[in-house]
Parts: C-alpha cells; structure tokens; sequence
C-alpha cells in the first residue's frame, strides 16, 4: 500500500505491507518506504487565497519522485490525501490536475473530520503501556491542527486554522519575532485552542499525544538529540516543563540559529517557533503536564485505509 499526505508545509510517502496476522491486532505495518520533503504548497495561502505556481511545481517535483519509488516497491494500492492549503485554495483545480498527471490518481481533499479520524487511527494503535485512555490526539500541520478525542475509536473532532506557517506568516514577521508579535501569535492560538476544546472534551482525556513535525521537533531539542532519531523519539514523553522552555529558546533565536540545530529540518527553521508555541498553549488551555510524541499519524491512518476489510 502506498500512502501520501500532502499538507500545508510537507509532503511525505510511505509505502507499507500489512503486518503479518500472527503479531497480533495492535501490530504497526511492515515500512518499506517513507520519505518527506517540505515543499511549503500553503505559501502564502492565507493572504492570497491561491497556490502559488511554484509551490505547485516544488509538490509535482516531489511527487514524481515518490510515483516512481511506488512504482519500483510494486504498490497496488495508492491513496492521496491532501489537506488544509489544499482547502483553502481558489486554484485546487490546478492542484487536482497536476496530481493525476504526476501520480496516476487523483487526490482526495479530506475534509477536517476524516483528517482527524485518519489521525488518531495512525497514532493510537501500538502506543506504550503507560499511555491511558481516553486519548487527545493533536496534529499540529502548517495550515491547521486538528483536536481528536477517543479510546476505542473517535468520540470527538475538531479542526481549527492554527498551524505553524499560518501562525508564523500571520503575526512571527520579524527575525526573531519581537514580542508584541508573539503576543499577537499567543492570543489567536489560545482563542482557536478554546473554541476547539469547548467542542471536543480534551480537557478530559488522560494522555496528550502530539503528532507532525513541530511535535517531533520540540520533542528532539528537549532530548538533546545530536541527530534526529525517529526510534528516539517515537512514543517519548517530555513535560510541559521542557515544551515551554524549547518554545522560548525558539522564539528567541533568528531562524539562521535555528537551522544550526542538529535535528533541525532545513524546511521547518522558519515556522518551528510558531508550531511549538501551538503546542505549548494546547498544553495550558487543556492542562496537560505532559505529551507523548508519535512518528505514526494521518499518513498511517491512509495506509491502514486501503487494507482490506477483514470481514
């Protein structure tokens, strides 16, 4: 099965077998494949309204290298889903037909409630022993993070346009921000945070766990990782405590500081500080002392989507 997520800031590949039935029912899938480039598709999104042409061509470049790895890996099933810069577009059309050109099928613009459902299948199955449910699932994108609520299964979505290139194109202009523009940041990220926990019950959950790259990211730094280690970071637990102490230390340096980072992606150094202050008021507003991070999330959720129904 071949999975792609085209988001506001990224887009990734995996390329999976399902696992083999003996492993047991919470077994993840078999990876042969995953990949992410960021081709920042929602540049400018917010203020315009459109795809910029050469966020277009940025994708289709990466696409076209992800259609032939699909093709050499022999996956018979592929399904594309693409997400908030995608929503929000006047010019999806153009989006839509450079996809069928490049990759043979046409993606799926989901809308927020399966984005989440999507999501929070990705990130709960195989979480550790010590995560309790219910769950709040939060995946923190470039356009738009989405609230989910659940244990078995989804009791309760929501997504809301904060994410970290929204968030830093909107108020983080300068380099670094100053503080007046965090302030700005602050206050439209805690007004979204609230109007989404007021519809989904995360203040009620037991266990935060953070997906997407701000999440992973901040969780790095904390670790004091030298490289960025997926097995490290994958299921790792860090306190509010150190969320809040990376987002200041990000807030305050200039993105070319940021970049000097060991596990920094050279594609996230100028919109890292606005996805970490996401995470850290979600943090506040819904009390948590703590997030699991999760390297499985919606492009999991695609890949366990095309399995077949065991019925």
């Amino acid at each position: 099965m071949a999975a792609i997520d085209c988001g506001t800031n990224s887009i990734r590949l995996l390329v999976a077998d399902l696992p083999d039935p003996s492993a047991g029912p919470s077994a993840p899938l078999v990876d042969l494949a995953r990949r992410m480039e960021i081709v920042r598709l929602g540049q400018g999104v917010d203020r315009t309204g459109r795809l910029a042409p050469e966020a277009i061509e940025r994708t289709r470049a990466a696409l076209a290298g992800y259609a032939a790895e699909i093709e050499s890996l022999g996956a018979d099933r592929i399904r594309m889903c693409a997400t908030s810069a995608s929503r929000d577009a006047e010019n999806a059309d153009e989006f839509r037909a450079m996809v069928l050109r490049t990759l043979g099928v046409e993606p799926e613009v989901v809308t927020g409630d399966e984005e989440a459902r999507l999501s929070f299948t990705g990130a709960v199955r195989g979480l550790p022993a010590d995560a309790e449910a219910p769950f709040l699932v939060v995946d923190i994108g470039g356009g738009s993070t989405e609230f989910v609520v659940g244990s078995g299964g989804v009791d309760a979505a929501i997504s809301v346009d904060i994410g970290c290139v929204r968030m830093t194109e909107r108020h983080l202009h300068d380099d670094p921000p100053t503080a007046e523009q965090i302030a700005a940041a602050e206050a439209d990220i805690t007004a979204a945070v609230d109007r989404a926990l007021a519809a989904v019950p995360g203040r009620e959950a037991a266990t935060l766990v953070g997906l997407a790259g701000s999440v992973t990211t901040v969780v790095a730094i904390a670790q004091g990782l030298t490289s960025y280690d997926p097995g490290r970071i994958h299921h790792a637990r860090i306190s509010y405590d150190e969320v809040a102490r990376v987002t200041t230390d990000l807030l305050a340096m200039s993105a070319a500081q940021r970049l000097a980072i060991p596990v920094m992606h050279p594609g996230r150094a100028d919109v890292i500080g606005a996805g970490a202050l996401v995470l850290r008021v979600i943090m506040e507003r819904a009390g948590m002392d703590s997030v699991v991070a999760s390297e499985h999330d919606i492009l999991d959720g695609i890949a366990w989507s095309l399995a077949p129904d065991p019925r």
